[in-house]
């Protein structure tokens, strides 16, 4: 009986094997937790608190250099403020403690992106299909407005499918 069955026992650990390896080395970002308060409280005042691990140390880092300049407003907070934030961003980043996503090696290490919307799988999630939706419904502003779409991207929830 263990005999008939064995080729199905050994597509089911196959197709196990790759869910497995898709789920923690796939295209798309495993983005961790939602942003801890102080994080969430500060930037959240003008957008949605992006996870920290959407974005690499070195942008994390960009962008907190530069409050005064953030996307052409001024984000500015006291340095104890800004330093507590960019500890948390950098201790959950997609390449914390030394990790590499497949996903983020596709933009060279000279590269500091600012935008997730600047990573190719954000560009093949979200396409044509998505930037036309958008121009229809001028409501959402931009494609970074993921609440738009995404109803528990505050949460960390963006599979809607």
């Amino acid at each position: 009986m263990l005999l008939k069955r064995l080729p199905f026992l050994l597509f089911a650990l196959t197709a196990a094997i790759l869910a497995q390896t898709m789920t923690s080395e796939g295209s798309e970002p495993k983005v961790g937790k939602t942003p801890e308060n102080l994080t969430k409280q500060e930037c959240s005042d003008c957008h949605m608190a992006y996870q920290a691990g959407f974005l690499p140390i070195r942008s994390w880092q960009a962008i907190m250099a530069d409050l005064p300049n953030h996307f052409g407003e001024d984000a500015s907070l006291d340095a104890a403020t800004v330093k507590e934030i960019e500890q948390y961003l950098i201790k959950n980043a997609a390449d914390r403690k030394g990790k590499n996503p497949r996903w983020l090696k596709a933009i060279p290490k000279d590269v500091t992106p600012m935008r997730i919307s600047q990573f190719p799988w954000f560009r093949h999630e979200h396409g044509k299909r998505v930037n036309n939706w958008i121009k229809a419904n001028p409501s959402v502003g931009s494609v970074s407005n993921c609440p738009a779409c995404h109803k528990g991207a505050d949460r960390g929830y963006f599979d809607d499918d």
